[in-house]
């Protein structure tokens, strides 16, 4: 079977399956097909998923093929989400709140990790925001501390809140490093009058180290 043969075959189980497909469970799948002359090789699935991700790539088509929730799926564009929306009514537009956001991105960041664990970062009980991400499936209980008194339950995210959120594994969660980085934009202190000419004629940045304390760098000129 070529390469432009095992495209259509691929996309029919993408478009049909009720879950991400992983690039292993297609390879798995499509060396089921009955009548084959030859095992169809990774390479070969990776070649036609590269193919389909192009082709739906184009303008044209109001949705796309990508890795999200763990595997492949057929995703409608950004710019259709509210005409897809209006399927479902308000219930589909409806956003977490602002608690229920912190208490899932600490878990993200964090997981697993207890819910005493995020109450202490938070400050605040998070009985009512974890039982509402338990009830949207964009967390999990993995488990129990085993470790720790009383042995508390263990909460990470789910494979819905990688595909809620249009990530395919917890290592595409942007780096806090990174966020921070967005967030805080060097500030420049004005020489003062007291400091000689020579000493202050570049000034002085503020800047944030890795630990979140403020540095000063001076910048002497060369």
């Amino acid at each position: 079977m070529t390469t432009s043969d095992l495209i259509p075959h691929i996309e029919a189980l993408i478009f049909a399956s009720e879950k991400p497909l992983t690039t292993l469970e297609i390879v798995e799948i499509v060396n089921a097909f009955p009548d084959l002359e030859e095992k169809i090789t990774l390479d070969k699935v990776e070649a036609a998923l590269a193919g389909i991700v192009e082709k739906y790539s184009a303008d044209f088509y109001p949705f796309e093929v990508k890795q999200s929730g763990g595997g492949w799926q057929f995703l409608t564009r950004v710019q259709f989400h509210k005409t897809v929306a209006q399927l479902n009514g308000d219930k589909f537009l409806k956003r977490l709140s602002t608690a229920a956001m912190e208490t899932l991105a600490i878990i993200a960041y964090k997981q697993p990790v207890t819910k005493s664990e995020i109450e202490s970062i938070r400050g605040v009980s998070c009985d009512y925001a974890i039982q509402k991400l338990l009830e949207k499936e964009l967390i999990v209980i993995t488990g129990r501390n085993e470790h720790a008194p009383g042995q508390p339950l263990l909460y990470a995210t789910s494979k819905s809140f990688m595909d809620y959120f249009g990530i395919n594994t917890s290592d595409d969660l942007p780096k806090l490093k990174e966020i921070i980085a967005e967030q805080v934009e060097a500030t420049i202190i004005k020489p003062t009058e007291e400091k000689k000419e020579d000493e202050t004629s570049e000034g002085e940045m503020l800047s944030v180290a890795e630990d979140g304390e403020l540095v000063v760098n001076t910048d002497a000129g060369e």
